[in-house]
């Protein structure tokens, strides 16, 4: 008899150190919901955000003079040399030289810019 009341007052002491075990008095436990799990951590925010989809292409509008579709693309050239650029540190415009902007263009796979492509990239990083 002793020893059955002395498991009965383990067993309550258990119940007391561990409350996140479930009892099997009033049937199946509640699922817990892990809320680290559903929280994303910043490696995967950072993942998602590498993995966006381009913007699909529009085409461009008709009936403009030569010089705007030359400007048009002047600026996307420098745009997405710029973003390369500070992606790979350059911050400040005093170190985005020609020949780094060029080297820069070869890597990304864009045609060799002009003088006036490279300044339009420094400006940008301004």
């Amino acid at each position: 008899m002793a020893v059955a009341a002395m498991t009965q007052t383990t067993n309550d002491t258990t119940d007391a150190i561990h409350p996140n075990q479930s009892r099997a008095v009033d049937g199946p436990a509640k699922p817990r919901r892990n809320r680290a799990a559903t929280r994303p951590t910043t490696h995967q925010a950072h993942q998602s955000q590498q993995t966006l989809l381009p913007l699909q292409r529009l085409p461009l509008p008709a009936n403009q003079p030569r010089e705007w579709y030359e400007t048009h693309n002047r600026r996307l050239k420098a745009m997405r040399l710029a973003i390369a650029l500070l992606d790979t540190g350059v911050y400040h415009p005093a170190n985005a030289d020609n020949r780094r902007i060029r080297a820069m263009a070869a890597r990304i796979g864009v045609h060799r810019p002009s003088d006036t492509t490279c300044g339009m990239v420094r400006a940008l990083i301004r």
